[in-house]
């Protein structure tokens, strides 16, 4: 499975040492291996510690050097000269993949508030979505707040980060740290899929994501790391469906009609997590349109728990 849409902006957001780099950068390696370029605007890190990384995932220097065009911003790149040299490289290159490392950082530097909605739509508007209509899948790399309790599915910011997407919003949880001599585990969750085509892949989790993968990082020795994505390790997170809540939410929506989600948990009896759960499972079965308001599609068939 891919992980990213043409011509769409995505995101990938982590706490700290998650592995939010190491997950873009073996997009970066199959799409340089499939004889593609890549773009890397980094706003956060060097080229030092990035080109290190493709060479310990055994990478060779010739290709890096080839298709793999690294950016250092100093100045803003959305307006005058900066944006007119992007556009150039990215006609000259014409890359499948862009990333934009480190949005806070990126934001900071165009005089943008990374905690302000406003500017937050602005900036989508002014680079990656440019970007993203030249063809290539953009990729925006952030961080989630440190509270998992206030976290939810919205990365460092708030919700123009998810609302202004069109491609898939990741993710990632740190399960087992990643270091030297270990293989570090991090899953990876959809909060966002406005094309449809990944999340179907998925097993349902918690706050309405989808459990999509397993990014498996192991370093044996300095200077050579091992990058997988794979599928999940086990068959659910929840020991039982919520088959009564599925029911009553289509019960509910043949008897009012096309509601929101916020109007069906004010409906349905059951806690909010329950219900948003429900919701997923009854849309990737097909039970219930995607997006907003949800519509009903076909009764539910479960049997009741």
């Amino acid at each position: 499975m891919g992980l990213f849409y043409p011509g769409k902006v995505h995101t990938v957001s982590a706490e700290s040492e998650a592995g939010k780099t190491w997950l873009t950068l073996s997009a970066c390696l199959d799409e340089i291996a499939a004889d593609r370029h890549v773009v890397y605007v980094d706003f956060e890190d060097d080229e030092g510690g990035i080109v290190n990384r493709l060479l310990a995932m055994q990478l060779g220097p010739d290709l890096i050097r080839a298709r793999f065009h690294y950016l250092r911003p100093t100045v803003a790149l959305g307006t005058g000269i900066n944006l007119d040299d992007l556009r150039g490289l990215l006609t000259t290159v014409e890359p499948s993949l862009v990333v934009l490392d480190g949005v806070t950082e990126a934001m900071t530097l165009h005089g943008m508030d990374p905690l302000n909605n406003k500017d937050i739509a602005t900036f989508g508007r002014i680079l990656p979505r440019p970007i993203a209509d030249v063809g290539p899948a953009v990729v925006c790399l952030d961080h989630v707040v440190k509270s998992t309790e206030s976290r939810g599915r919205y990365a460092l910011g708030g919700v123009h980060k998810l609302n202004g997407l069109d491609g898939a919003a990741f993710v990632l949880e740190s399960r087992k740290p990643l270091g030297i001599g270990l293989t570090g585990i991090t899953t990876v969750r959809i909060a966002k899929d406005r094309p449809g085509q990944l999340r179907k892949h998925g097993l349902p989790g918690r706050d309405g994501m989808f459990w999509f993968a397993d990014l498996r990082v192991t370093t044996e020795v300095e200077g050579m790391t091992e990058v997988e994505v794979v599928a999940p390790e086990s068959k659910s997170e929840t020991t039982m469906r919520p088959t009564r809540v599925m029911a009553n939410i289509c019960q509910a929506l043949a008897d009012k009609g096309d509601m929101s989600g916020r109007q069906i948990e004010a409906v349905v009896t059951g806690k909010s997590r329950t219900i948003r759960d429900a919701i997923a499972l009854l849309q990737v079965e097909g039970y219930v349109s995607n997006g907003t308001p949800i519509r009903l599609i076909k009764p539910f068939e479960g049997s009741e728990s």
